[in-house]
């Protein structure tokens, strides 16, 4: 069963600091929307907080009509969310293999069913590694074996962090024809990004977060048409 994610109202903060405010944003099962702004807008608390790990927040956060509220990380993720944050935390001591095993779950109703073999076919970089330590990687290849170790989860929606950051740009545009593939799956992705012209290939539909508040929501060729508005909005 396809499911959609919605957040309603949701505030968060970090010790006495709040960096949410009233966020509202929907994904509808199978969308790829982008979550776009500058550096501390609250991207990545957005996403961290539908994960459950912003130690307070209200609102309201549900999940094919389940809500998150006061579950622990781990039940959310086994309700088919997948996470892959800014940081990657590929395991380096292991081989690409092994990452990809220790992602390992069962099936899910409704959500793409990968293998590694499947992940190799899609991520064929990873496919030539496949027994070599992972601390070794480039920071792209690291990138792609985050990604491909939490679709080992079969999620039925990926959560991505600044997936482009740091990346050159012939990695970026292969890991952009890597995602593309990735929502024709019919996978839901909810992609947090600064880098517009990256966000363009793969999302529909984009929401602008600027001081912990959605401030625009429209299509991406609109927002991409609009130069005052990235302007205001998204330029460093």
């Amino acid at each position: 069963m396809t499911k959609a994610l919605v957040l309603e109202g949701v505030d968060a903060w970090y010790g006495a600091a709040q960096v949410l405010f009233g966020l509202s944003l929907r994904v509808a099962p199978g969308e790829v929307v982008a979550l776009l702004g500058r550096n501390g807008a609250g991207k990545t608390t957005t996403l961290r907080a539908i994960m459950g790990l912003v130690p307070r927040r209200r609102g309201r956060i549900e999940y094919g009509g389940v809500d998150l509220t006061g579950l622990p990380t781990h039940r959310i993720a086994r309700l088919g969310i997948g996470y892959v944050p800014e940081d990657r935390r590929i395991l380096a001591t292991l081989t690409v293999r092994e990452n990809l095993e220790v992602g390992r779950q069962p099936p899910r109703p409704g959500a793409p069913v990968w293998s590694v073999s499947r992940l190799f076919d899609l991520f064929p970089s990873l496919a030539s590694m496949a027994d070599r330590s992972a601390g070794g990687m480039s920071g792209g290849e690291q990138q792609m074996l985050a990604i491909a170790r939490t679709l080992m989860g079969n999620p039925s929606l990926l959560l991505l962090d600044e997936p482009s950051e740091g990346l050159a740009p012939l990695v970026v545009e292969e890991l952009a024809r890597t995602l593309s593939k990735l929502a024709g799956e019919g996978l839901s992705v909810l992609l947090a990004e600064q880098n517009v012209h990256f966000a363009r290939r793969l999302a529909g539909r984009a929401a602008i977060v600027e001081k912990g508040r959605v401030q625009v929501e429209g299509t991406m060729e609109a927002i991409v048409a609009d130069e005052g508005l990235r302007r205001r909005y998204l330029a460093v």
